[in-house]
C-alpha cells in the first residue's frame, strides 16, 4: 500500500512511464501537458489508502489503485475534482492513475495491481468498475475484461487534448 513518503518516487516515476510508454500514442506535446494536469499523484487514493506501489530493490516501478470517490482520473491540481463518496449499490467504483515503468512493462506489475484493487473493490460491495483508459492502456484493460464505451477528448493546459477511453467492468 502506497504511503504518503512514497509520493516523491511515485512523481518522478510518473513522467517516466508516461514518456516510455505513451509515445506511440501521443504527441511529446501532448504528455508534456499531461504530465502535472491529467496525470499526477492523487494524494486522496493514499489517504484512503487505495493505492499501491509495486518495488525492486526499494524502487518503485509500479503503481495504481482503486477509488470509491466521483473523480475518474487525474491528480491533485485538478480543478474540477469531486471526491464525493459513491454508492456500491448504484456506482461503479473507479480504477485511477497505474503507472508503470517502462523497463517492468508487461511483466505482470499492471495485473497484480489491478487484481489487488479488484478484490478491494468487491469486498466494499461494488458490482462494477469504470476507468478513464489512456490509448496506451485500452489493449490491458480489455484484456482484463474491460468493455470500452465513448472516447472523450482532454483539455490540457497548453490548449491540446488528451483522447481518453471510458471502460467499463462488471464484476460476478
Amino acid at each position: 500500500m502506497a504511503r504518503e513518503d512514497d509520493i516523491p518516487a511515485i512523481e518522478k516515476l510518473i513522467p517516466t512511464s508516461v514518456r516510455g510508454l505513451q509515445a506511440a500514442y501521443y504527441s511529446a506535446a501532448q504528455m508534456e501537458a499531461a504530465i502535472g494536469s491529467a496525470f499526477g499523484v492523487d494524494r486522496q487514493l493514499i489517504l484512503d489508502r487505495t493505492y499501491f506501489v509495486v518495488e525492486d530493490g526499494g524502487d518503485i516501478i509500479g503503481c495504481g489503485g482503486w477509488s470509491k470517490r466521483k473523480t475518474l482520473f487525474g491528480g491533485d491540481q485538478q480543478t474540477n475534482r469531486d471526491d464525493t463518496e459513491l454508492n456500491p449499490s448504484t456506482d461503479s467504483a473507479r480504477i485511477r492513475a497505474f503507472f508503470i515503468h517502462p523497463a517492468w512493462a508487461r511483466r505482470g506489475i499492471g495485473r497484480r495491481i489491478l487484481d489487488e484493487c479488484e478484490q478491494m473493490i468487491r469486498a466494499a460491495g461494488f458490482k462494477s468498475v469504470e476507468l478513464a483508459a489512456t490509448l496506451s492502456g485500452v489493449a490491458f484493460y480489455a484484456a482484463c475484461g474491460y468493455v470500452s464505451g465513448e472516447r472523450l477528448d482532454i483539455p490540457l493546459p497548453n490548449g491540446l487534448s488528451l483522447e481518453i477511453v471510458r471502460m467499463k467492468k462488471e464484476l460476478h
